[in-house]
């Protein structure tokens, strides 16, 4: 496959304690089966190709979380970027073999998210059809910071949609949501047209959300049935963060699983044909 244009979402690798349990759950979520990785990582394949990667955390300190990775041209020159715009590196870059480099940061706000440069490997080999990846957004409290430093490090152009209640509020709160396209996407007009050329979001944290919590990344799979879905990770042992609520695209749910990752899915309304999700 070519190389992902810059600044698109390109990977998605849960860090977990056990990752032979992860096999078990997310295998028996999304239909995955699991090949050898790099090093001590796993492949997640759905339908025959390659949709994310689970590896055992290194270090027990660190977080339980699913991570995302965006594609980078140059990665020196992007993590160049990065500490110009006030984010910083946390590792790397260094090459994973020869499947390409890879680099961790984190924006101002302390969101973690990784860089990949493709080498023999370019990342997802599908995406938008029920058991792989979809979408990603950030959380943070501070739109003021976050917003400037991704348009400014991958050159998104941004569209706010129309705030709507946050159904994880209770106090009426909405839920601010911006949408970022690539460099070079036509500049939309309206909120829809945003949506046409979208690679990734933002969504600001309300007090739906713990104060202490940091600014972070959420993944998101696709499903053919979200509320199935939700009970069928319960089942296996994981938990309901926030239950099952329509949005403008489909319907979704963000859960837990049996290690603590976090992690959300997506019933859309009208789904991607398997055509149109196999190419960057």
């Amino acid at each position: 496959m070519e190389a992902f244009p810059e600044g698109t979402p390109c990977w998605a690798e849960a860090e977990l304690p056990d990752a032979e349990a992860g096999k078990r759950f997310y295998g028996e979520l999304f239909g995955w089966t699991f090949r050898p990785g790099e090093g001590r990582s796993a492949d997640a394949v759905g339908g025959g190709r390659l949709v994310a990667g689970l590896a055992p955390k290194g270090d027990g300190r660190m977080p339980t979380v699913w991570n995302i990775s965006f594609a980078a041209d140059d990665i020196t020159v992007l993590a160049g970027r990065i500490t110009a715009a006030g984010g910083r590196l946390i590792g790397g870059p260094h090459p994973v073999g020869d499947r390409g480099t890879a680099a961790t940061a984190a924006d101002p706000g302390g969101a973690v998210f990784g860089l990949w440069q493709a080498g023999r490997r370019a990342g997802f080999e599908t995406w938008g059809v029920p058991g792989a990846y979809c979408w990603t957004e950030v959380y943070t409290w501070d739109k003021q910071r976050a917003d400037p430093f991704y348009e400014d490090v991958f050159g998104f152009t941004g569209t706010d949609l129309p705030q709507v209640a946050d159904p994880g509020s209770g106090s009426g709160s909405t839920m601010d949501i911006r949408l970022w396209s690539p460099r070079g996407a036509p500049r939309p007009d309206s909120a829809a047209a945003g949506a046409e050329t979208a690679v990734a979001g933002r969504c600001v944290l309300t007090d739906a959300f713990p104060p202490e919590l940091p600014g972070h990344f959420l993944v998101y799979f696709c499903v053919k049935d979200c509320d199935a879905a939700v009970a069928h990770a319960v089942r296996l042992g994981g938990r309901v963060q926030a239950p099952p609520f329509d949005i403008l695209y489909g319907r979704i749910a963000v859960l837990m699983d049996n290690q603590g990752a976090s992690f959300a899915v997506l019933a859309e309304t009208q789904p991607l044909t398997d055509a149109e999700s196999t190419g960057p």
